[in-house]
Parts: C-alpha cells; sequence; structure tokens
C-alpha cells in the first residue's frame, strides 16, 4: 500500500496533517481525493443534482479502495478509524451512486461537512481524545510555607485532584531560582516514594503536582491509638526507601520534616509515603550554599553549624526524629529502651556525629528486621 501511492501527488496541506512515517502520505492522497469528491457533489447537490458519470465511477472506486485498504491494514494488525462524519457520508452517498450514466443526487440530500483543517484517518492506539475546558477551575488552599502557597483542585474532565505550588508574589529573586530548581530536581526524580511533580507554568511561577491526603503529622494525629505495630514498620520504611533513593541520586533533602512526609490515603486504608518539599535540596553541582544565618528546615542537628558542610550524617538526625514519631507517634526523641529506641538514637547521637548510621541503608536493614509486638494486632 505504501508503495502505490508513494508517487501520487498530494498537496501540501493534506501532507502536514499526517505525522505518520509510514501511512501519512497515503492517508493524505486518500484524504484529498475525498474532498474532491464531497466538494464536488455539495455543489451538485445546490444545482442539477447530477453527478457525472466518471467522477461517479472514480467514487464508487475510491470507496472500494478505501475499504479495502482498512479491512487489508486491520489484517496485519494495524487498525485505522475514519472520522465519522466522513463514514457516515459513504454511506449516504453508496445507495444512490450510479456506475453508468452518471448519479442523481437525492433532493434531500443533507450537505456533507468537509473536513480541511485536520486528520480523517487516524491509527488507533497511537492517539487519545483530551478534553481541553478552558473554563477556570476554583482551588482550595492546602498549605503555606516562607516562599509558595500549596493549593488543590479537581481536575474537571477526569475528576481527579491535583495540587499546585506556587510562588509568592514579590520573593526575592534567589528564592523564585531555588523554586525554579526544586521543580526541576523533582522533574528527574521517579521513585514510588516522592511525590511527582508534572508542568512549570512560567507565567505563573507554579508547577502541577499529584495530590496527597495528609501530612504524617496530621496522619498519626488521627490515626496513632489505633496504628498497629505492623502499620508504623511499613510506613517508616517507605520513608526509609524514599531517602535512600534520593541519597542514591547524589542529593540531600536538608529540610525533612513532619509537614514534608506527605501520605496518600486509600480507602482500603493503605497508605503511600511521599517525599516533597525539595526547595533546600543540595547536590554537588548546585550554587545555592546557605549560612549558618540563612539555615531552614524545622528539624535541625544540633551538631550542624553550617549549610555549607552539611551531610548524610547530619541528615541521619532528622531521619532519625521522623522515625521516633512514626514509632511513637509523639513529637520528641523520646523512645523505649528496646530495638527502636536503639535506631533511634544510633541516627540521632550528639555526642560524636561518626556513631551515626553512614547510610540510609545500614538504617533500613535494621528496621526490616523489627518483629512486631506479641500483642501486636494484625496489619
Amino acid at each position: 500500500m505504501k508503495e502505490k501511492y508513494a508517487s501520487w501527488d498530494v498537496s501540501k496541506p493534506f501532507l502536514r496533517l499526517y505525522n505518520d512515517e509510514q501511512l501519512g502520505h497515503m492517508f493524505a492522497v486518500l484524504h484529498e481525493q475525498l474532498n474532491t469528491h464531497f466538494e464536488s457533489i455539495n455543489d451538485r447537490a445546490r444545482s442539477t443534482h447530477h453527478y457525472w458519470a466518471n467522477n461517479s465511477r472514480d467514487l464508487i472506486a475510491l470507496i472500494d479502495e478505501l475499504n479495502g485498504i482498512l479491512q487489508g491494514l486491520k489484517h496485519v494488525g494495524v487498525e485505522v478509524a475514519l472520522d465519522e462524519r466522513y463514514g457516515q457520508a459513504i454511506e449516504r452517498c453508496n445507495p444512490w451512486l450510479s456506475s453508468s450514466g452518471g448519479s442523481t443526487v437525492p433532493d434531500d440530500f443533507q450537505q456533507i461537512i468537509v473536513v480541511k483543517y485536520e486528520p480523517v484517518f487516524t491509527r488507533l492506539g497511537r492517539t487519545v481524545a483530551l478534553k481541553k475546558r478552558q473554563a477556570a477551575v476554583k482551588l482550595k488552599m492546602e498549605g503555606e510555607g516562607s516562599y509558595a502557597i500549596v493549593y488543590s483542585y479537581v481536575d474537571p474532565d477526569y475528576g481527579i485532584k491535583f495540587a499546585i505550588k506556587r510562588a509568592r508574589r514579590g520573593i526575592a529573586e534567589r528564592d523564585l531560582m531555588r523554586f525554579k530548581q526544586e521543580f526541576d530536581i523533582m522533574k528527574r526524580l521517579s521513585f514510588p516514594y516522592v511525590l511527582e511533580v508534572y508542568q512549570y507554568d512560567q507565567e505563573q511561577n507554579e508547577y502541577r503536582m499529584e495530590y496527597c491526603d495528609a501530612t504524617l503529622r496530621t496522619f498519626m494525629a488521627r490515626r496513632n491509638s489505633n496504628l498497629s505495630f505492623n502499620s508504623r514498620k511499613r510506613i517508616a520504611l517507605q520513608f526509609l526507601y524514599g531517602i535512600n533513593y534520593v541519597h542514591g541520586q547524589r542529593l540531600l533533602h536538608r529540610d525533612i520534616s513532619l509537614q514534608n512526609v506527605l501520605l496518600k490515603v486509600y480507602e482500603s486504608g493503605a497508605v503511600l509515603v511521599k517525599l516533597s518539599d525539595f526547595g533546600l535540596v543540595k547536590e554537588e553541582s548546585s550554587k545555592f550554599t546557605r549560612t549558618q544565618t540563612e539555615m531552614r528546615g524545622t528539624i535541625r542537628d544540633p551538631l550542624l553549624h553550617d549549610f555549607k558542610s552539611y551531610s548524610v550524617q547530619n541528615e541521619m538526625y532528622s531521619i532519625g526524629w521522623i522515625l521516633a514519631y512514626i514509632f511513637t507517634g509523639r513529637e520528641s526523641l523520646k523512645v523505649a529502651d528496646d530495638e527502636v529506641g536503639r535506631i533511634v538514637r544510633k541516627c540521632t547521637t550528639t555526642h560524636n556525629i561518626s556513631e551515626r548510621y553512614q547510610t540510609v541503608r545500614q538504617v533500613i536493614s535494621d528496621v526490616e528486621r523489627l518483629d512486631s509486638p506479641a500483642t501486636d494486632s494484625p496489619a
């Protein structure tokens, strides 16, 4: 089929409609021929109601050829859809087309909608129909920080909730650059336990991201009394897997907190941890270096003197703090004298930073070995 139509002339406006290297030229030829016939039939329906003999035979042959092409492509696994308007037009023409003496166009013939600026042949499996509503949607504020505000909204086409993080108006240029850097870094991260971001809007200085139902703080506050040890362990491991992935990308988060660990909560009770807020992230190539007076973050390692020297061992302090909260539900480092307590203390010891865990993998290994208490209910 491709070879048969390769030598046929076709106008550039039709070629531009089909971005298909294999079959685009053939589709353009067929589209242009159908348009020529349909425009002529519309004209004859308004005047003599007679469609010439040669043209009638050509259109009958074209319709037969078109049906054969679509069936042949389907036979080899290539499904092509013809625009519904053109399919209906062919059905309306078939009854009165004659191969001899010309064809009489019915008096009540309905004019054919001639499609000129969009394709009428579509290879199925290569496209999806997307609705494009222009109406504005209402935003609900979910939270705010020093340089950005987070909103949520429900996509009207699909009924799915998304979040928008928007930079505050008038923030310092340095903070705006960091905001954009946060998006760029999160966009290249791809992991189940890291928040996914989608699109940056340069005009609004905002970006879209997946919506989460709760922060770790709000989740634990509502469920702490009923949460089993096994459930806590799974949340802790998801959190650690996410941090380990980030470290594997040669990044340090530097702002791990109860607000920046988010959770997607499902009706079944299952939860999915999502790390967010990478505004203070440190990467090897970054030019952003905070001094002691500029340090931010709600969980600060007491052994950290400035962000320039921030290391994995400093991150361990906030990791231990989060683990203590997950297993106890209390916002403190007070833990029992058990295996969980030992892990937390090894993360957060202030006697000697070298005595802390050296990698998150080591923490994961110890948490994975934790056994649930005999009294713990099934997770």
